[in-house]
Formats: structure tokens, C-alpha cells, sequence
């Protein structure tokens, strides 16, 4: 004879159930974890990048200063070391100074403060007054340029 309360089935039933609710739970933990923790590297690296963008921004005029010496004195050997010492300590940071001359005006990483006529195309950059930088995949200061009108129609 079958003793009705030793009936095990809905018991099973219900604990399996309960397991894979446990478990269901436990797997949403897990992965709400391993987001939050991206979520927090994102961020650190975001931070990280933000500090390294200012204190760039801080020797940009740095550079520039060198710059000026540089063409003011192109073949001071000191002042060639310095902008050499500059530029692989900027190129080390991860910034890098853009090239302008030659290429065509965009907005996104030039800003061109006067138009001359050229016998390049027109919007051709042909003399630059503040050079740009980039850091990484970012403009960190645009090129101040001169970009070229296109030739004159008393040339043509």
C-alpha cells in the first residue's frame, strides 16, 4: 500500500522549480556584475582620458611658444633639440600635431582665420598659423590656417 503523504513528486517539483528560479537569479546577478564592472573601466579609461586631454591643453601654449622660436631661429640647436624633445614627448602621450599644409579646409579639424589667392585650388590650405593636435581618434585643438582663394581671374 501507498502511503498518500509520502508522495514525493510535488515536492520535486517544487524544488526543482525554486532551483531554476535560484539559478535564473543567480545568472542575472552574475551578468548585472560583469556590467557593472565594464561600465566602471569605461568610465576609469573615460576619466583617465579627460585628465590626459587637460594637462595637454595646458602645454599647448608650450608648444607654441616653441614653434615661434623655431621659426624665428630655424637653425638654433637648441631651440631644434626643444621642439624635437616636445614633439616625441607629445608623440609618447598619444598626441600627435596635424599635417595642414596642402590639404583641403575641413571644419572638423581646421579653422581658417583669412583666404589669400593661390595658384592652389581653392580651399587648399597653404600656410598654417597655430597647428592642431590630435589625441587618439579626437581633435584636441583644431589648425588655425590660411587657405588659398584659388588663382586670381587677372592670372588666368
Amino acid at each position: 500500500m501507498k502511503d498518500k503523504n509520502l508522495d514525493t513528486k510535488p515536492v520535486m517539483r517544487d524544488s526543482k522549480d525554486e532551483i531554476a528560479e535560484l539559478r535564473d537569479k543567480y545568472l542575472r546577478a552574475m551578468a548585472e556584475l560583469e556590467n557593472t564592472r565594464k561600465r566602471a573601466a569605461v568610465d576609469i579609461e573615460n576619466v583617465a582620458r579627460g585628465r590626459a586631454i587637460s594637462i595637454a591643453e595646458q602645454f599647448l601654449p608650450l608648444v607654441d611658444a616653441i614653434d615661434k622660436a623655431s621659426l624665428l631661429a630655424p637653425n638654433d640647436e637648441g631651440i631644434i633639440v626643444l621642439k624635437k624633445a616636445s614633439d616625441n614627448t607629445l608623440a609618447k602621450l598619444g598626441i600627435v600635431r596635424m599635417e595642414t599644409i596642402g590639404q583641403i579646409m575641413n571644419p572638423l579639424f581646421h579653422n581658417a582665420v583669412s583666404t589669400i589667392e593661390s595658384d592652389k585650388p581653392q580651399n587648399t590650405i597653404v600656410e598654417e598659423m597655430q597647428a592642431g593636435f590630435m589625441f587618439g581618434d579626437s581633435v584636441l585643438r583644431t589648425a588655425m590656417v590660411i587657405v588659398s582663394k584659388g588663382e586670381s581671374d587677372e592670372s588666368k
